[in-house]
């Protein structure tokens, strides 16, 4: 009994302890925001006689004692790391190195992640970390790979263990997804699409001409529209085209989320992904599908042939909310010069919607087409040369949805290209700095882990408590932030790094309006997972 009442005395101890740590540094950060807020506080300036902008006498100095890093914020990516089971999960599953002298197959995945994290851009950006003895130091590594060994480490992987690595990942991704509210698991709405990655090399095994001309590699993305997070890629040559394997990694995409605990399936996808020869299986296992569909002749002529009476007016919703005050349209820059020097101008009057039933060839039942008609004049100068009139067709089992609504959630499709351009231009996870098709497709892989852990920060921020409405925004707003935003708000924290025993302290040195977002998820991951 006394050593029960010793321990809960002990555990009230450090309750206490942890209590007072975060009261004096909510303090210090209050006093933080106090003194930046007071330095840009609305004034009434007089003429200056000098530049804002006046420092002079500026000098440089090795500092001895006080070691500093500019990315702080790499210690809440490992946190992150370790406290979901993914260091476990990738050496559990990915077995390429006989013996680990001295790294093992977490190590090299994740030091690909982190250098992007970090600010890299490349895999010779690896060097800048590799030689950051303060870097080392907070990851608690001796070393870290260099460029040469992470090229080598990509040439290791077959195809067998590029699709264990996402497993790995997918595993551990379930898990975050389990700690979520009841509402995020409605529905999931799983895309799917391809994108060219050129390559400027002569020697990449693999590589192809595209369709429009580009040597390069045609790599197939299958996502989470909810949380933007990349589930599976597939790199193939570049003159494959988009649909191929695409409905096998849809099915496994729906199997993931019916795993994490999704109530819904809903597949989405553009013309080319309309996969009819799946359509009934998908439909009998309760998987809803929205999907665009050519606009063949045979469908243009029964959307001519529909009366009056069967098309809606379809007025779309706006972008954003005026919370203020609203403000006069300004003038459209772009149609006065097309306009002026007589370019052709198609503009759009009005758009409607209606709805029929259509087997596809391959299919066994009939499904809902809804089509839009968009009624536009094609001008020049200002003269009207004739109306035209264009049909967008969109094939669904969803019997649920108003035609409107189906047409709208068919558009948000566009939001994995946001993605895309993500992964593509901000990560610069989906390049080819290797030279085969295998090496490529793990690196993209790889790379796509820092954005999938940039998800995964935004979704272990607590949402709960008295400031719940708030949470939940912020949440959202990192959830759907830019990758440069990211990094910018929560990895380039300038951090003093200090080692005291067995701890690796980050002592942060600025402060940034997202820092209490930053500490609040820090702490939620200092808590184990909900399994």
């Amino acid at each position: 009994m006394s050593t029960s009442r010793h321990a809960k005395g002990m555990e009230c101890k450090g309750n206490l302890i942890n209590r007072r740590r975060r009261s004096e540094r909510d303090r210090r950060l209050r006093n933080r925001q106090r003194r930046i807020q007071y330095r840009l506080r609305d004034r009434v300036w007089s003429p200056q006689d000098a530049p804002m902008l006046g420092a002079r006498n500026i000098h440089y100095a090795l500092a001895d004692k006080v070691r500093g890093l500019g990315s702080g914020g790499i210690g809440a990516m490992h946190l992150l790391a370790r406290g979901t089971g993914l260091i476990e999960a990738i050496d559990g599953r990915l077995h390429l190195l006989k013996v680990h002298l001295p790294y093992h197959e977490s190590d090299h995945v994740l030091n690909i992640a982190y250098n992007l994290l970090a600010g890299g851009t490349c895999l010779e950006d690896m060097e800048l970390r590799r030689q950051d003895e303060v870097y080392l130091d907070a990851l608690g590594a001796q070393r870290i790979p260099d460029p040469t060994t992470a090229g080598d480490f990509c040439r290791r992987f077959e195809a067998s263990d590029i699709q264990g690595l996402m497993n790995a990942v997918n595993t551990v991704r379930v898990k975050v997804w389990r700690d979520q509210p009841a509402s995020f698991f409605e529905e999931a709405v799983i895309e799917a699409d391809g994108l060219m990655v050129p390559t400027t090399g002569e020697c990449k095994e693999g590589m192809d001409l595209s369709y429009q001309g580009a040597w390069g590699y045609h790599p197939l993305l299958a996502s989470l529209a909810n949380t933007a997070e990349p589930l599976f890629v597939a790199n193939r040559s570049g003159n494959r085209p988009s649909h191929e394997g695409a409905a096998w990694y849809l099915d496994r995409a729906a199997r993931l989320c019916r795993e994490g605990g999704f109530q819904k399936i809903l597949l989405r996808g553009d013309t080319d992904f309309t996969q009819t020869a799946h359509l009934d299986r998908w439909d009998a296992a309760g998987t809803r599908f929205v999907f665009g569909i050519d606009a063949m002749p045979n469908l243009v002529e029964i959307a001519e042939s529909l009366p009056k009476t069967a098309w809606r007016r379809l007025d779309r919703p706006a972008r954003y909310e005026v919370k203020t005050q609203p403000r006069e349209r300004p003038e459209n820059v772009k149609e006065q010069i097309v306009r002026r020097r007589e370019f052709q101008n198609i503009r759009l009057h009005s758009e409607a919607a209606a709805q029929f039933d259509y087997r596809p060839t391959l299919c066994e039942k009939a499904y809902r087409v809804v089509v839009v008609r968009k009624n536009l004049s094609v001008e020049k100068g200002e003269c009207v040369l004739f109306d035209d009139v264009r049909y967008f067709f969109y094939l669904t089992n969803d019997r649920e949805r108003s035609a409107s609504d189906v047409v709208f959630c068919a558009n948000d499709r566009c939001d994995q290209e946001n993605l895309i351009a993500q992964l593509k231009g901000g990560v610069r996870a989906l390049q080819a700095p290797v030279d085969d098709l295998n090496s490529n497709w793990a690196y993209m892989v790889m790379a796509s882990l820092a954005w999938t852990l940039k998800a995964w920060f935004a979704l272990s921020l607590p949402e709960h408590g008295r400031w719940s409405a708030k949470h939940k925004t912020e949440k959202r707003r990192v959830l759907r932030m830019e990758f440069k935003t990211f990094l910018n708000a929560f990895l380039r924290v300038p951090c003093q790094i200090i080692r005291a025993g067995r701890r690796i302290v980050y002592r942060l040195l600025a402060w940034n309006p997202w820092q209490h977002v930053f500490l609040r998820g820090v702490n939620a991951l200092r808590c184990p997972i909900r399994c």
